[in-house]
């Protein structure tokens, strides 16, 4: 019986002094220089130091608590952080005093991959792990890119971004879709080994089709962002400034950009895109429209409530896509042996 839902997030500061060791949680055992810590602090300090993540987050959990109980579900409702507090850790302790002995897991990561599904496996693991005897069992929802719900949301967003540029550029408007880079050697292990790797890169590129095919679009790009790695370390291109460049180069005078990856307007959402890109369109002279996530439409409330309802087997499983989509072992356990293993650390000489 589940008597429980956790959202499990990544976490973002709520105050000019959390934004640097929020910063070394996220970046602990990979290297990070310092230097590049105090520059993407910067970022977060243009906004006061706050992430919009936590924020965005509490509002999703009302929306899907009140879409719960409209269904019939009495499960309470819960919020922990990989990188900061609220820490899954402390949630965690929190279930087991509150008498929750077995919760379901709704990851704020549509996707596969390792920092996109093994990685809230592991946050599941080490929470139970620090709680000890008594923590309860928490099994992850599977991977919802193409659920109905979502495409709905993100291809409305576009359709909204669309009719903000202006009149006489809208015909030539060109649709970009964005998600977060990861190193080629991390999305080249994603999936289970015998899917032939890629199913990060590949998840994104379904999505784009189906939010495309949605909205009219016959033609679109998926580009990246939000690439912090070491020149030297290859990463998913293009990057979406790149891109815009390139797009400019070709006479293109309007762009529709759209954070397929991402699920709300977080901070890499705002300033890699409404600032960096926007800034860059405006010097070159393009119109530029960035279509809103879908975090905060009540369909994404909507689609967390169905997940939990296809996992206590209440109602039917809804996918539009053709690319695989992964869920758990029935015993809360990875999707299959060697799926999507962490990328290798770097070696401090």
């Amino acid at each position: 019986m589940v008597d429980g839902l956790l959202l499990l997030s990544f976490g973002g500061p709520e105050g000019p002094e959390d934004v640097l060791p929020f910063l070394e949680n996220v970046t602990r055992g990979r290297g990070i220089p310092r230097e590049r810590l105090d520059e993407v602090a910067q970022h977060y300090l243009h906004f006061g130091g706050v992430s919009p993540i936590n924020a965005l987050n509490r509002r999703i959990i009302a929306a899907v608590e009140a879409d719960l109980a409209d269904a019939g579900f009495d499960l309470p409702v819960y919020f922990g952080n990989r990188n900061w507090h609220p820490m899954v850790e402390d949630t965690v302790a929190t279930m087991r005093a509150d008498g929750v002995r077995s919760a379901l897991v709704f990851p704020t990561s549509a996707w596969g991959g390792y920092s996109g599904c093994r990685q809230y496996h592991e946050d599941i693991a080490r929470a139970r792990a620090a709680v000890g005897p008594g923590a309860p069992g928490l099994v992850k929802l599977r991977q919802y890119f193409d659920h109905p719900l979502l495409i709905e949301s993100f291809a409305d967003a576009i359709m909204a971004a669309v009719h903000r540029i202006p009149d006489a550029r809208r015909a030539g408007v060109r649709l970009v879709f964005t998600a977060h880079s990861i190193p080629v050697s991390a999305d080249l292990a994603a999936g289970p080994p015998a899917d032939g790797g890629r199913l990060y890169s590949r998840q994104v590129a379904e999505a784009a089709r189906l939010c495309a095919a949605a909205t009219g679009f016959a033609d679109y790009d998926v580009v990246w962002q939000s690439r912090s790695g070491p020149p030297q370390v290859p990463w998913l291109e293009p990057d979406i400034v790149d891109h815009l460049e390139v797009l400019h180069g070709k006479g293109i005078d309007a762009v529709v950009v759209c954070p397929v990856g991402f699920v709300s307007d977080h901070l890499e959402v705002i300033w890699d895109l409404d600032n960096e890109a926007a800034e860059r369109a405006a010097e070159l002279g393009m119109a530029f429209a960035r279509a809103a996530t879908p975090g905060t439409d009540p369909r994404f409330a909507r689609m967390i409530v169905e997940l939990v309802a296809e996992h206590l087997a209440a109602g039917a499983v809804r996918e539009l896509g053709t690319v695989p989509g992964y869920g758990c072992t029935a015993d809360g356990g990875l999707c299959a042996p060697g799926c999507c293993e962490p990328p290798p650390r770097p070696v401090r000489r």
